[in-house]
């Protein structure tokens, strides 16, 4: 297993002390980091360690781990756009966790996209957290550890897991088809985002690249007249619709296995999960793409400062060129600052047509 963790020294020093036998492994873990950093591949190699101990056949054992089929192993991941649930610990975590091994010395439980647990499926949880049996392991696993519940955290020894390099994820995306220019400047923007880095650079990542772009640019030119900022809206209002339909289509299916008295409350919950499941993609959309704008203001900075070689969006240098020339760096990095403040503002619920328009305004006021 320790192999898999030689770019990981600090997962490596936490979990390679605690391997079986001599080692003491703790009764939960968060293992965090960026997508594509290699949290999946550790926690399942870290619980076919555990839960070959002192089997009869350690390799067989380890091989049904491998293949998800080990009873003693079980792996929830969010259903839906809507989260974990609290129907998706309850019984496969939280009862399970008071059953004794059907085979191992021990159990094992792995939640991917812990961040995603909402606040009834995290409460739901915190007892088996708090007072788990002695056979029982959790490792929660998440790219955003600040959007862990704090209960759930304290809870939990933390496992590191750091980025991969800029020029990994590059090599990856050429896997996909991706030409060397794009994949590098993929991999830059996605700021060691292994998921992200993939998705900048298919499917609709060159749109939302491309409008992010127009936005920052137009706002340079004080030209806002034709509203740049409703084509971003407009990509992120797709996502949420996407993500909308998926549960919706997920409540939908449910109501064919339930009572038909249990149809009301179906389809009020399904309504909520729906609703918060599209503000939440939507969100991210709109996030994602401020992202972007602000790291192009900061390619703008470097350029003027004559450091072009540390723009992330190394595939756009003439764009850059063109647009540095004679500004301020002071200026676009204080534009950049505009640009962090309006992804902070999305916390407090605003209206997101006139977070943007203003956000637009305030650039051309400053870049003028």
């Amino acid at each position: 297993m320790l192999s898999s963790l030689e770019r990981h020294p600090h997962a490596r020093a936490v979990l390679g002390a605690a391997l079986p036998p001599g080692g003491s492994p703790s009764h939960a873990y968060l293992f965090h980091g960026p997508a594509g950093s290699g949290k999946a591949t550790a926690a399942r190699a870290f619980a076919a360690a555990l839960l070959c101990d002192g089997a009869a056949d350690p390799d067989n054992a380890r091989l049904r781990v491998e293949h998800g089929v080990h009873p003693d192993l079980t792996w929830v991941a969010p259903a839906s756009s809507a989260g974990i649930l609290v129907g998706d610990v309850d019984e496969p975590v939280v009862a399970a966790a008071t059953r004794t091994p059907f085979e191992a010395a021990r159990r094992v439980f792995v939640i991917e996209d812990a961040d995603e647990l909402n606040d009834q499926a995290a409460n739901r949880m915190l007892k088996t957290l708090e007072e788990p049996a002695s056979y029982v392991h959790l490792l929660l696993l998440t790219a955003r550890p600040g959007d862990v519940l704090p209960t759930i955290a304290s809870r939990c020894q933390a496992v590191r897991f750091d980025a991969p390099g800029t020029d990994e994820l590059a090599e990856r995306l050429g896997r996909h088809g991706v030409g060397a220019e794009q994949a590098q400047a993929c991999a830059r923007l996605s700021l060691g985002d292994a998921d992200r880095a993939l998705a900048l650079a298919l499917g609709e990542g060159p749109a939302l690249r491309a409008g992010a772009e127009a936005f920052a640019r137009a706002a340079m030119r004080g030209d806002l007249v034709a509203r740049p900022w409703l084509e971003v809206l407009a990509q992120a209002r797709v996502r949420g619709d996407r993500a909308q339909t998926a549960v919706e289509e997920a409540g939908q299916a449910e109501l064919e296995l339930v009572p038909k008295k249990e149809h009301r409350r179906v389809q009020r919950e399904t309504g909520e999960r729906a609703k918060r499941a599209h503000r939440r993609a939507q969100t991210a959309g709109l996030d994602e793409a401020l992202c972007l704008v602000g790291l192009w203001f900061r390619d703008l900075a470097c350029v003027a400062d004559g450091l072009p070689e540390l723009a992330a969006h190394s595939d756009r240098l003439d764009a850059l060129r063109e647009d540095a020339s004679g500004r301020s760096a002071h200026r676009l990095r204080a534009a950049q600052a505009h640009v962090d403040d309006a992804r902070a503002a999305f916390e407090l619920n605003p209206s997101e047509e006139l977070l943007l328009e203003a956000l637009a305004i305030r650039l051309a006021g400053t870049l003028a």
